[in-house]
């Protein structure tokens, strides 16, 4: 597994406090678990920290979340620097982009879309783009292996993906006008490419 360190002091802001509405909301989060056991929360709340703070998550909103939970700062640090969703330096303005990595996505041409990666938003992953907009990484299996080759773009996932067709989802995004997520061929979700083959008629 990759080291996972925060972001540099200089990128780091001086502090971090969750929106009203995003405390009313973590509190009653935190109220659904039982006393002693409010620090199940973490995930949650982090998660809410990375969405409010630009996609990313600062040491000063890990910090501001162990507090609200009262634990140690250092079981806070160790629960956003083990999980990946949990991204540790600036991203993207408008996308950060995961892409999918593993066999079958790669046996189903992601090494093309490591390429438009590489010349649209940055050589290097988790940099990024020299006009803010976009940045990338890659990640292990994100459970689509059927629409391979397929990347994950803050919540939602583009899949069936040529070259061709993840250049139009990263031109959506620049407009602000992303594309309609999952498949990007003809097909429903998983079902299969040109509909069903088999079973196609029922007897009485």
């Amino acid at each position: 597994m990759a080291v996972r360190r925060l972001a540099p002091p200089e990128q780091q802001p001086k502090d971090f406090a969750f929106t009203a509405e995003n405390d009313a909301w973590a509190r009653k989060v935190i109220a659904r678990y039982p006393d002693g056991r409010q620090q199940s929360a973490i995930i949650p709340l982090l998660w809410r920290a990375q969405e409010q703070h630009h996609g990313w998550l600062p040491e000063a909103a890990i910090r501001y979340v162990a507090d609200m939970l009262g634990i140690a700062h250092i079981r806070a640090l160790e629960v956003a620097t083990f999980y990946t969703m949990f991204l540790l330096s600036p991203v993207g303005k408008k996308a950060h982009v995961q892409v999918c990595g593993t066999t079958p996505c790669m046996l189903r041409g992601a090494g093309e879309l490591f390429e438009v990666c590489h010349r649209r938003i940055h050589h290097d992953p988790l940099h990024v783009s020299a006009d803010g907009d976009f940045s990338w990484e890659e990640v292990e299996c994100l459970g689509a292996c059927v629409n391979a080759p397929m990347v994950l773009i803050w919540s939602d996932t583009y899949e069936d993906l040529t070259a061709e067709s993840f250049e139009k989802v990263l031109d959506g995004f620049a407009k602000g006008q992303p594309v309609k997520p999952g498949p990007q061929i003809d097909r429903q979700l998983a079902a299969p490419v040109g509909g069903p083959t088999t079973l196609k008629t029922v007897k009485a």
